[in-house]
């Protein structure tokens, strides 16, 4: 199993998550900005959760379509590592949010089929990181957190110009598996360590990090 594998904890809303994420080793924590999640949050607590973050663990905010008005808020207030673009931004959506911000972007990009991987190409000059999710299910109100995985056989031997992070269904028991069939060298969870929606599991983060590093 490859080694230097970074792990992504999304959809934290409490100091314990933090804490929780922070001692099992992950490097990135995810703010969920939008409504309808259960992982919502409000600028207030991203703060104040932000403010717990140890040195060494890259602070993300996640949004979905957002506006120039909802991004300037978020920024001002919450002290910030990267903007995560979960909606369905354009490339000169992702390239206006890094000039205006500052910050690096990470651009989310669905996947059901091999007909979604050619539009990945279409970020690769305009974002600073891809996260390759699973594509939600039509209807879905959440475009990811839904606990969907794809056929990660799509992605084995591609490569892109920019760092990438695999999403989509991850959880405890299939992390390993997932990284050695796709070669991922960064993964992101955020249902598959919870005990209910919204409800992170402190023992789930740190076997899906143990799982992830094996």
């Amino acid at each position: 199993m490859p080694s230097g594998i970074r792990v992504k904890i999304c959809g934290l809303s409490t100091v314990e998550d933090v804490r929780a994420v922070a001692d099992a080793g992950a490097r990135y924590v995810g703010f969920v900005f939008f409504a309808k999640s259960p992982r919502n949050v409000t600028i207030e607590q991203a703060r104040e959760l932000a403010l717990e973050v140890p040195l060494g663990v890259a602070k993300v905010a996640l949004t979905v379509n957002a506006d120039n008005a909802l991004l300037d808020a978020i920024t001002e207030a919450v002290p910030l590592d990267m903007i995560q673009l979960h909606g369905s931004e354009s490339p000169e959506r992702v390239a206006e949010v890094k000039a205006r911000y500052g910050l690096p972007v990470m651009k989310a990009l669905g996947v059901a089929d091999a007909e979604d991987l050619p539009k990945i190409a279409d970020y690769e000059t305009v974002a600073d990181q891809l996260l390759i999710d699973a594509k939600p299910p039509k209807g879905a109100d959440l475009p990811g957190g839904n606990g969907l995985a794809f056929d990660w056989r799509l992605l084995e031997g591609r490569e892109w110009a920019v760092p990438w992070m695999l999403a989509g269904g991850l959880h405890p028991e299939n992390v390993a598996e997932a990284i050695a069939r796709t070669g991922a060298r960064q993964v992101d969870v955020s249902s598959g360590v919870e005990s209910a929606p919204g409800v992170k599991d402190a023992a789930k983060i740190t076997a899906f990090v143990q799982a992830a590093l094996a």
